[in-house]
């Protein structure tokens, strides 16, 4: 056997664990990234939900009543959202009684029932 002769096994293993080196790393990236984007989800329900509640507050406290509908703040204090991306529960119970407002993440996709 030739000592000065390269062995051609080690350059294929070499190649292997570069390869299931990089594949780690972008398992992690991948796993940061939607993380990432679940809190960034949640941070826009919650926002949209403030935003409304803020609104409701504004009309009892400059008109004397809460508004009976989403509508109502859509129309008169400029609230807008996706709708297709979520869902907002406004429920009032009377105009002196501040509504419960619940934010949801639409999750399914177009196409599915």
């Amino acid at each position: 056997m030739n000592r000065f002769k390269k062995s051609s096994r080690r350059p294929v293993l070499q190649k292997f664990l570069y390869v299931l080196i990089f594949c780690g790393i972008l398992c992690i990236f991948l796993s940061g990234l939607s993380s990432v984007s679940r809190i960034t989800s949640h941070s826009e329900e919650e926002s949209l939900r403030k935003s409304i509640l803020q609104s409701a507050v504004h009309c009892y406290a400059t008109q004397g009543f809460y508004p009976d509908s989403m509508d109502y703040l859509e129309k008169y204090y400029g609230i807008s959202y996706d709708k297709e991306k979520y869902l907002v529960s406004y429920e009032a119970f009377g105009s002196n009684m501040m509504p419960d407002i619940t934010v949801f993440s639409n999750n399914s996709k177009k196409g599915e029932n």
